[in-house]
């Protein structure tokens, strides 16, 4: 990949995007809560500073490659660790008071079949322990589980099993919801299985954070996307926001054995590589690209379309890690 050093779309991305969203979006009571919270293990600061906000009825994706920070945000949220300095908030409060209380629902990727039991049984268990639980019946519709109520747990798919967790989690009657890698190897029919009984939790007005590896899953579901690296927020907003502010489109076409050296000059294009004998170029632009590229006689098999979230989080994540180098 070949870069043009005078134009850097990224550049404070997260500053910029995190200022745009506080201005246009209402403000509203906050979910959740971090100030300023760091987790440091060893000599490795797995959160480094920080400040985020989720405000209740929204669902937010978590975004990182391994080793980001995501699973301690997540431990830390949910009070099964402390931050070493900062705080953190859930619904007003401390995020063990909040999960006492049944407010906080959560799935977490460890985990595995309770034997002998039926699926109704297991339910109607975790509801007791609960102050307000939902009826279990209620649990059981929206995680799509009401025809296998009567199986046994420990003889279920794997999707199956996974909407058995998501029941669990719902039936405290939680306000929010955090669901750690929810989709992590199941299926494409399950992973859609998941989705469509999380969304049914959604509609209600609830709030929900999810961490993913899938990059469609936080296009197709999030109303907001955070990525996260070295345990700092590299950029969040909606999904558009973070393909445009990326470099919004690509376009693409047939080289025909001409020279690449003014490919990096074109109107709008912040980026280019050279596959075989096609370009694909990354523009801001794409009308002035196009212009430019007719102009000079160029336009062979001419493709244009949207920047991908994947693109997106490639430059994202790519720029971090050349400042850290």
């Amino acid at each position: 990949m070949k870069t043009d050093p005078t134009k850097d779309p990224t550049a404070d991305l997260a500053t910029d995007l995190t200022a745009d969203l506080a201005a246009d979006r209402p403000s509203g009571e906050a979910a959740v809560a971090f100030r300023a919270a760091t987790k440091t293990f060893g000599t490795v600061r797995a959160v480094d500073g920080l400040d985020l906000t989720v405000r209740r009825g929204e669902t937010v994706a978590l975004l990182g490659r391994n080793g980001a920070g995501k699973s301690t945000t997540i431990a830390l949220l949910l009070g099964l660790d402390e931050p070493d300095t900062g705080r953190v908030e859930i619904l007003g409060g401390s995020p063990s008071r909040a999960v006492a209380a049944g407010r906080v629902g959560a799935m977490l990727q460890e985990g595995r079949p309770v034997p002998r039991v039926t699926v109704h049984e297991l339910v109607s268990f975790v509801a007791r322990t609960y102050p307000a639980p939902m009826p279990v019946a209620e649990a059981l519709a929206l995680a799509g589980l009401t025809d296998l109520a009567g199986r046994r747990v420990d003889r279920l798919s794997g999707g199956q099993t996974q909407r058995v967790r998501f029941a669990v989690s719902l039936v405290g009657n939680p306000e929010l919801i955090v669901l750690d890698e929810p989709t992590a190897a199941l299926d494409v029919e399950a992973r859609q299985e998941f989705w469509d009984s999380m969304r049914g939790y959604a509609r209600r007005g609830n709030t929900v954070l999810f961490s993913t590896h899938y990059l469609e899953e936080a296009d197709e579901h999030a109303d907001r996307i955070v990525v996260l690296d070295s345990g700092r927020i590299l950029a969040a907003g909606t999904s558009e926001e973070l393909k445009r502010a990326a470099g919004g489109s690509l376009v693409s076409f047939d080289l025909a054995g001409g020279p690449t050296e003014w490919l990096g000059l074109l109107p709008g294009v912040s980026s280019y590589e050279v596959r075989g004998d096609r370009a694909r170029l990354r523009t801001d632009d794409s009308d002035g690209t196009v212009r430019a590229l007719a102009e000079r006689d160029a336009i062979r098999s001419l493709e244009v379309t949207p920047i991908s979230l994947n693109d997106a989080f490639l430059s994202l994540t790519a720029k971090n890690l050349e400042q850290v180098r």
